[in-house]
């Protein structure tokens, strides 16, 4: 069951860059979209599911990395050589002050600590020119290197599945290094490890940090395909909802963390329209709350649960 674990993940990317060439734009364009969204649902499941951090303000780096594309690419574009890392390294950087700072806290305290920062970044963007105020900012050129061209929407569906890729095993080689293990002993007792002589706040603000720039890529991803970027990224409520995408897939689980991106966008896209629920999609916003409800309800364990409900043996 482990080895089949590998191998499915593995077998959707295979799938996916088959048939990318085969898909019409729209449903290129939303596929694009829920890989972004997994990439960033990796990145927080890194804290939480991983290293048992809460974090409440993780859309910051998102929405960092995404602004810092589009205003590092001016008016005459810029390469993806420079604007990828600058993205990731401003959202780390914002990581490293962040997790120096709330590290220093626990449990509702750390929680309220990182959504106290991200509404800092918020407003940064929202009341300044410098990020454009309330309406955003426009992409005039997207990243390009060579002959890849963000513009293009073949292009921009294999560097984004090229990157979710790299996100997901990235993440899983650290689940299997020392590192990994540490970050497990520290979530299910911290004192524990410390008293074993582990620095304990190291090896957080390292996975915070890492974190961070992971949430960068997905931003540099999305500000990328969208060519438009605003303060709404860093709002408290896509912190929330990446947080529901992590518990619906099932947390501690990498594959939990996309399953529950490509449950809870597709839940978000049937219930909000009307072809599917009819009068009800002006009222989407409570079918999902009521569904998501649902959900945690009858699977407790996320959706990857039903695996172990069926295979005891099951694993991540």
């Amino acid at each position: 069951m482990s080895r089949l674990n590998h191998i499915l993940p593995l077998a959707c990317a295979l799938l996916l860059a088959v048939i990318g060439p085969m898909l019409s734009p729209y449903a290129s364009d939303f596929i694009v979209k829920v890989m972004i969204l997994s990439i960033f649902a990796l990145s927080l499941e890194l804290l939480v599911g991983m290293t048992g951090l809460v974090s409440l303000g993780h859309a910051a780096f998102y929405g960092i990395g995404a602004y810092a594309t589009v205003l590092a690419s001016g008016k005459d574009g810029g390469s993806i050589a420079m604007l990828l890392p600058l993205a990731m390294g401003s959202a780390a950087a914002y990581a490293l002050v962040v997790g120096a700072l709330s590290l220093r806290t626990r449990g509702v305290y750390f929680i309220m600590v990182t959504l106290a920062f991200a509404q800092m970044a918020f407003f940064v963007f929202h009341d300044t020119k410098f990020g454009g105020g309330s309406d955003g900012i426009y992409m005039y050129i997207r990243p390009a290197l060579g002959s890849i061209d963000m513009d293009n929407r073949y292009v921009q569906f294999y560097a984004v599945l090229g990157s979710l890729v790299f996100s997901y095993g990235l993440l899983a080689l650290i689940r299997r290094s020392r590192f990994g293990a540490a970050l497990a002993g520290i979530r299910v007792n911290e004192q524990r490890m410390r008293a074993a002589g582990f620095p304990v706040y190291g090896y957080k603000l390292a996975a915070f940090v890492l974190a961070g720039a992971l949430a960068g890529l997905a931003g540099f991803l999305l500000a990328s395909r969208d060519g438009v970027v605003n303060p709404e990224l860093l709002a408290w409520h896509n912190s929330g909802e990446v947080l529901l995408m992590i518990i619906l897939g099932g947390l501690g689980h990498l594959r939990g963390a996309v399953i529950g991106a490509v449950a809870f966008t597709l839940l978000k896209e049937l219930l909000s329209t009307q072809a599917f629920v009819g009068p009800l999609a002006d009222h989407w916003q409570l079918t999902l709350g009521l569904a998501i409800i649902a959900f945690v309800a009858l699977l407790p364990k996320g959706i990857v649960g039903i695996a172990s409900r069926l295979s005891p043996k099951a694993s991540t």
